[in-house]
């Protein structure tokens, strides 16, 4: 199966965005060969501009040049786009309602070598509880440059999270993407997993394992974290009654967190969260982490077990 990195995927589409639109500028804060936004200040030098390593001063000047009716894409590493800077993403920013899409690469645990400090596994919630910003989780290259079409096109403050290693590639080129909506991947009646980003391919193997032991797991990618799919969320509940959620990030304030927002107050079913179980990251390498912290389709099939038996129990 091909593997491409979503931050390459990310690379490539902002270069295509800059030969279509004339309005589209690009910042990055000294990190623009691990971001891939090189690939747009290669071919489009007077629309980027390097802000060096001064995060809180790219989201300053992003919302100045929005304010000027420019698409501005800002991008930086996840841990410090939302967590250094996320005073100004409130007030510069989402406050004013300005056209600013913070695409954020090396987010969560896969990150790897670099350790905790660079392991942003709360920038999915840091992003969701500001007022009007959208959140977008691609899960592999075809969706990350679906949805960075998508971000141009969609007004607004946005945050597109993406990641470091390549990643098996999902989707077809013809997919339709669209903003507010998740895409069922996979029908089943026992159980349902709705995962974003690398943690939907897992999610797939995990439901090719538990058809072997006879149970039918759906799998959703929910790509929008914010908004929400809610109606297929609660689709899914009434009809498998038992919900998985599956991220890369913190079991608390992300999808799993949003989910359980959803199915409490109108189908209240068992969910069981996969995720970071609200501890800090560590060096390792991806797949000794993902082991770690229990992020592989092994430890998917125990929660989807899990959720199928307290469902059982109710």
């Amino acid at each position: 199966m091909e593997k491409v990195a979503t931050r390459d995927a990310y690379g490539r589409a902002l270069a295509r965005l800059g030969e279509l639109y004339e309005d589209v500028v690009v910042l990055d804060a000294d990190l623009s060969k691990s971001t891939k936004t090189a690939d747009f200040a290669a071919r489009f030098p007077q629309r980027f501009f390097n802000m060096g390593v001064a995060e809180q001063n790219m989201m300053g000047t992003a919302a100045g040049l929005a304010a000027s009716g420019k698409v501005v894409f800002a991008s930086s590493f996840a841990v410090f786009a939302t967590g250094r800077a996320w005073e100004q993403v409130r007030n510069s920013i989402a406050y004013a309602g300005l056209n600013v899409k913070i695409a954020a690469s090396h987010a969560g645990i896969t990150v790897g070598e670099d350790g905790g400090s660079h392991q942003s596994v709360e920038d999915i919630a840091l992003m969701r509880v500001v007022p009007g910003m959208t959140v977008l989780v691609p899960a592999d290259a075809v969706a990350t440059e679906k949805l960075v079409d998508a971000a141009y096109r969609h007004p607004g403050p946005m945050y597109l999270r993406l990641g470091r290693p390549a990643v098996p590639v999902i989707y077809s080129p013809d997919v339709d993407m669209s903003i507010g909506r998740g895409i069922e991947l996979r029908d089943g009646k026992d159980a349902t997993i709705i995962a974003c980003g690398i943690m939907v391919y897992q999610a797939l193997e995990a439901a090719r394992f538990l058809e072997s032991r006879g149970l039918a797991v759906s799998v959703v990618d929910m790509f929008s974290v914010k908004p929400l799919d809610e109606e297929l969320v609660l689709h899914k509940a009434r009809e498998t009654g038992a919900l998985v959620t599956a991220e890369e990030h913190n079991v608390i304030g992300g999808l799993g967190g949003a989910v359980c927002e959803v199915v409490a107050g109108s189908c209240p079913v068992p969910v069981v969260r996969v995720g970071i179980q609200d501890m800090f990251g560590q060096s390792g390498t991806p797949d000794e982490l993902m082991e770690y912290y229990g992020l592989t389709a092994k430890h998917l099939v125990e929660a989807v077990e899990r959720a199928v038996g307290l469902k059982e129990k109710t």
